[in-house]
């Protein structure tokens, strides 16, 4: 088939346009905007146009948006002129995943790191929303097996749609409830219709609603504070590693410093348990050496370290920064400074309480503009709602060799370059971070 992705540059939506290159298909795809993803599927070979244009749609059999284009895109009007089926993302998956026995993560935080997780430990292709740094990119196609190892996404709805043989569910956190217009209801009835979907079923029994399922599905389930045990963090040649013990199945270590980390791994055991055997499992899960932008250690002096995370969820940056407070405990330094960048105005405002809370333990906290996302700019008085911590409003970072300089009105307010230095968010703020902004 001809297939045109129209948003290509997305994560998600590169995931199935690689996979489908893989497959033999003819796949083209056009985005506002070059990016790294972009200039990396044509590396590839996969033809990007940007930005979008009508001049693209030519003779494909299918075109595949992401959840965010709009139905005016003249894309997509060009393609229905034409006759050519156009499909969203979460549609086009019936098409995709349709004879693929997949293991499908599903959760508002943590499963892209469960993912690649269950990627490090069994074969079979895999798409997953961030890049694995055991293979290199968020796509691995493997021809010898049927297995697809998938990151399921609940923001549109989409994972009801994954095909699941094994749905795997870390948490059922509301999220992304402007797709659901606020029905938890809906929200939750989704969860329920993905989970009943599937074989196999390895759920977090200490989820507040996926305990509620108990008596409704036969699950494998995991009691996090019963069945995971003797957690100890250590630094194997100065990264960091959580080891813990797992029911009766013995000692583990996963890359990464944290509970949730733990946690991650166990459901990803588990899943995995079914088919395989533990000792295999036990040896491959120390091949994951983390994803990019979760705890991403981007810098290493003796007297510092920057860690990009792509946390943007308050839960998230939650879990994440006492991870970085194990860390650096152990590396002697007694000053965190955290760099946020809030994504979406409706996210920041929605958990706005939990936000504020979220980076305690922080010696500085730097706020960058909002990156909306495409959402219209609403009001938020941070320093009147951050005062509590030591704050700086800043318009952007820049990064030379392991220094970070903070940058307001195009003047350079701070040098940081001593102690742990952490970035959190969704949007550039990983470009600024990294020196490549």
């Amino acid at each position: 088939m001809k297939i045109h992705f129209i948003g290509i540059g997305g994560i998600g939506i590169s995931g199935l346009a690689q996979y489908m290159h893989f497959k033999g298909h003819s796949v083209s795809g056009s985005d506002i905007k070059d990016t790294i993803i972009t200039q990396k599927l044509r590396d590839m070979g996969i033809s990007v146009t940007v930005p979008h244009n009508a001049d693209a749609i030519t003779d494909q059999d299918l075109v595949v948006h992401s959840a965010i284009i709009n139905p005016k895109n003249p894309e997509i009007v060009a393609a229905k002129a034409k006759g050519i089926e156009v499909l969203a993302r979460r549609e086009a998956l019936l098409k995709i995943l349709d004879d693929r026995k997949v293991y499908a993560v599903a959760g508002a935080h943590g499963k892209s790191t469960t993912s690649a997780i269950l990627t490090s430990i069994m074969s079979g292709s895999a798409i997953i929303g961030a890049e694995s740094k055991a293979f290199g990119s968020n796509v691995r196609y493997d021809a010898s097996t049927d297995v697809m190892l998938f990151e399921a996404d609940e923001s549109d709805g989409s994972f009801i749609n994954s095909n699941p043989y094994c749905a795997l569910v870390i948490n059922a956190e509301p999220e992304h409830m402007e797709y659901y217009d606020y029905n938890y209801e809906l929200f939750y009835d989704s969860y329920r219709t993905f989970i009943k979907s599937a074989k196999l079923k390895v759920l977090n029994a200490e989820d507040p609603f996926l305990m509620t399922l108990k008596d409704e599905v036969d699950a494998m389930w995991l009691y996090p504070s019963q069945d995971i045990q003797d957690i100890e963090y250590v630094l194997i040649s100065n990264e960091p590693h959580t080891r813990f013990t797992l029911k009766d199945l013995g000692t583990f270590d996963v890359w990464g410093f944290g509970k949730h980390i733990a946690l991650d791994a166990a459901l990803a055991i588990l899943a995995a348990h079914e088919s395989m055997d533990i000792e295999e499992i036990r040896k491959n899960l120390l091949g994951f050496k983390g994803i990019k932008k979760r705890f991403d250690i981007v810098g290493f002096e003796k007297d510092r370290v920057i860690i990009d995370d792509y946390g943007h969820h308050p839960t998230e940056i939650k879990a994440t920064f006492e991870s970085v407070k194990e860390y650096a405990s152990l590396k002697g330094f007694d000053k965190i400074t955290a760099i946020w960048q809030p994504h979406k105005y409706s996210r920041t405002i929605d958990n706005l309480d939990a936000f504020i809370k979220c980076f305690d333990g922080a010696k500085e906290l730097i706020i960058l503009p909002v990156w909306s996302a495409g959402e219209a700019k609403r009001d938020i008085d941070f320093e009147e709602k951050f005062k509590q911590y030591n704050l700086t409003m800043a318009d952007k970072i820049t990064r030379a060799n392991n220094t970070i300089t903070v940058v307001k009105d195009n003047k350079d307010l701070e040098i940081l370059n001593k102690g742990l230095i952490i970035g959190f968010g969704a949007g550039d703020i990983t470009y600024q971070i990294r020196g490549i902004a």
